[in-house]
C-alpha cells in the first residue's frame, strides 16, 4: 500500500473521504439535514458513509476546532480505514475542514499513522486470508507546508506499529525464543542496527539466574536479544530499553487457569514493543544512543521446573526466592535490568505485560506507567 500527499485528489479515487468538524455540515456534498436524520454531527472518529453517482463518500468527524490535534486525525483515519478496505484507492481530503494555523506535520504524521493502524490485518493462519483491496490512499492537508518528512516517519513508526502487532498475534508454538530472536535479527539487519543474541550457553555464562529459572520447564531454549542504534555523533546521551519477551505464560507450576492462558501468547508485548520501536530509529533518526535488552523465554511446567521455595540468583547477585511461578516476568526483567544498567545510560525504560492486577486497578483502556 502507497501513502502519498497531493494538493487536490486525483479523479481516480473509488472511496472518497472527507473531514468534518463537529457542527460544521454546511457547504458538504450532501444536504446538511440528511446528515443530521442519519445521525451523523462530525463527532471524532465518527464515520458516515453516503452513495453517489461516482465513488462513495464518507465523512469523518474531527470533533471540536478547539481539541483536534493530531491524535483526533489518527484515531479518525483508524476509523475510516476499517470501512475502507474494499476499495483500491480511497482519497481523504482535509483541506476544508482544518485551519491552516494547524501544524500540517502533525497532522500528517496523525493522518499516515491512522491509515497503518485502521488497515491492520492478520491473517497468516486463516484458511481463506482475507483479500485486502486497499493499494493506494491520497491525502490532502491545508496549506504548503512540505509534510514529505512527517510521511516518512509516520509510515515508520506505522509499520514499527504493525511489527510489534504482527509479534504479538503469533502463536506461542511458532514464535518460539528462538524464532523470536531470529526474526529480530533480520530487522535489525534491514533497519540498520546492531545485533547480537545470546544462546543458552551465554546465558548460562553471563550468570541471567531469573531468565535460567523461568526457562527451566521449557523444551525451548531461552534467549537474549540485544539491539544497537548508533546516532553517529562523537557526544550524546544513551536511551536504554528493556522488553519482557515471555512467549508464552502458562504460569509455570503455579499454572494458570484456561481462560487465564487463553491470551498468552501476547505476554512478549513488551518485547515487541521494544523491538517495534527500534525498527523505526533508523528514520525517526534520535540524536542519542538507543540500546535494547530483551529476555526471551516461555514460561512452561517441564520436568525441572522452577518450583515455588526454590532461590534464584539474578545478574546483579541479588537473590530472590520464588513463591509463585507465575510471577515471572520480574526475574526476567531483573536480568534485562542488570545487564541496562551495566551500561551506564543516561535513563531506562522497560516495557512488560506484566500483571493482570494493573487491569484491576486502571481497567483496560489503561496503561499502568510508572
Amino acid at each position: 500500500m502507497r501513502i502519498v500527499s497531493v494538493r487536490n485528489l486525483p479523479k481516480n479515487v473509488d472511496f472518497l473521504a472527507r473531514g468534518v468538524l463537529e457542527g460544521a455540515l454546511g457547504g458538504l456534498d450532501v444536504d446538511e439535514e440528511t446528515l443530521r436524520r442519519l445521525g451523523f454531527t462530525g463527532e471524532a472518529s465518527q464515520v458516515m458513509i453516503v452513495p453517489g453517482d461516482g465513488p462513495l463518500i464518507a465523512f469523518v468527524g474531527l470533533g471540536s476546532v478547539e481539541d483536534l490535534d493530531a491524535e483526533v486525525v489518527r484515531g479518525g483515519v483508524a476509523a475510516l480505514m476499517r470501512k475502507s478496505l474494499d476499495h483500491s484507492h480511497v482519497g481523504v481530503d482535509f483541506s476544508a475542514a482544518i485551519d491552516e494555523g494547524l501544524d500540517a506535520r502533525d497532522l500528517a504524521r496523525g493522518a499516515v499513522e491512522g491509515v497503518h493502524l485502521g488497515s491492520y490485518e492478520f491473517s497468516s493462519y486463516r484458511s481463506e486470508p482475507k483479500v485486502i483491496a486497499l493499494r493506494r490512499v491520497s491525502i490532502t492537508l491545508p496549506g504548503r507546508a512540505n509534510v514529505a518528512e512527517a510521511f516518512e516517519m509516520a509510515n515508520a513508526v506505522g509499520e514499527a506499529v504493525s511489527l510489534a502487532r504482527d509479534f504479538v498475534n503469533e502463536p506461542g508454538g511458532s514464535l518460539t525464543p528462538t524464532q523470536f530472536a531470529r526474526r529480530s535479527v533480520a530487522m535489525a539487519r534491514k533497519s540498520g542496527l546492531t545485533a547480537k543474541v545470546w544462546d543458552a550457553a551465554a546465558i548460562r555464562k553471563g550468570k541471567l539466574g531469573g531468565l535460567i529459572g523461568v526457562n527451566r520447564g521449557s523444551d525451548n531454549e531461552a534467549r537474549l536479544l540485544e539491539l544497537s542504534y548508533d546516532p553517529g555523533t562523537k557526544r550524546h546521551k544513551t536511551l536504554a530499553l528493556v522488553g519482557k519477551g515471555i512467549t508464552f505464560d502458562a504460569g509455570g507450576l503455579s499454572i494458570k487457569t484456561a481462560v487465564g492462558m487463553a491470551t498468552m501468547k501476547c505476554d512478549m508485548g513488551g518485547a515487541a514493543a521494544v523491538i517495534g520501536a527500534m525498527s523505526a530509529l533508523n528514520v525517526t533518526r534520535p540524536r542519542c544512543a538507543v540500546r535494547a535488552w530483551v529476555p526471551m523465554t516461555d514460561n512452561m511446567l517441564g520436568g525441572d521446573a522452577t518450583r515455588p521455595g526454590d532461590v534464584l540468583k539474578i545478574r546483579n547477585g541479588k537473590t530472590i526466592e520464588v513463591l509463585n511461578t507465575d510471577a515471572e516476568g520480574r526475574l526476567v526483567l531483573a536480568d534485562g535490568l542488570s545487564l541496562a544498567s551495566e551500561a551506564s545510560p543516561d535513563a531506562i525504560i522497560d516495557v512488560a505485560t506484566l500483571t493482570g492486577a494493573c487491569m484491576v486497578a486502571l481497567g483496560r483502556d489503561m496503561a499502568g506507567v510508572m
